[in-house]
């Protein structure tokens, strides 16, 4: 006979998949009806369906929560970690619209959102990315610093060779940090493009540059993926 931690916890048991499928079916419905509610000019029947439904999905996803709070070895740790500040955030904007004006409540519409996060939990392909993520996690920091830095130096350097052709499209520094942005990831939109020999010169390095700037991250997040698989196997 499974314990309630068993079934709340574990999902290598019959009735822990039971479990997880039905919250992760709750979620995705969650979702759906959260989508047609901004539907406009929508019938009034639906629109307390939806409204029952929501109250619906609020207690089960509160229960869960507060279930694996109660089941939690270490409940301080469980409140604060990742998961628990999701499921927490997922039902709080159903208590905290009460006294709120509704300009409120539309701005607490949006951590609505947390119920996708919330998917994650019973994902175990997103867990496994979620384990390459802390495996790689010095790299990608280390990357996402060169990159910081390497926009600062396109920015100044398309500044030197831009600014006195077109001062308004380049006017300093800062104006000049979309298009290393833009530039840099090779998405190029076109706005704003050098006119002189040196800057287009420079843009090409700098195009260059950017075709490893987005190879990179794949390469690090494959490499950190196929360790965390191995790791799963064992």
């Amino acid at each position: 006979m499974p314990t309630l931690k068993d079934i709340v916890e574990r999902s290598d048991t019959p009735a822990g998949r039971v479990f997880d499928l039905s919250i992760q079916c709750f979620i995705v419905l969650s979702l759906i009806a959260f989508s047609v509610e901004t539907l406009p000019n929508l019938d009034p029947v639906w629109t307390r369906l939806l409204y029952l439904f929501k109250i619906a999905s609020v207690v089960v996803f509160t229960t869960e929560y507060i279930v694996r709070l109660i089941v939690a070895d270490r409940k301080l740790a469980f409140a604060t970690s990742f998961f628990g500040v999701v499921d927490l955030l997922a039902i709080l904007p159903f208590y905290l619209s009460f006294g709120f004006d509704l300009r409120s409540i539309r701005a607490l519409r949006l951590l609505r959102l947390f119920w996708m996060l919330k998917l994650v939990r019973y994902s175990r392909a997103i867990q496994r990315f979620h384990r390459a993520f802390l495996i790689a996690r010095e790299e990608i920091v280390l990357f996402l610093f060169v990159t910081v830095i390497l926009l600062y130096l396109a920015s100044v350097g398309i500044y030197h060779f831009e600014h006195d052709a077109q001062p308004e499209a380049f006017a300093s520094v800062f104006h000049c940090l979309w298009w290393a942005v833009v530039t840099l990831t090779t998405v190029g939109y076109g706005d704003l493009y050098p006119i002189t020999a040196g800057g287009r010169i420079f843009t090409f390095v700098i195009l260059l540059i950017g075709l490893g700037i987005v190879s990179v991250p794949a390469g690090l997040v494959a490499s950190a993926l196929a360790q965390a698989r191995e790791m799963e196997n064992e």
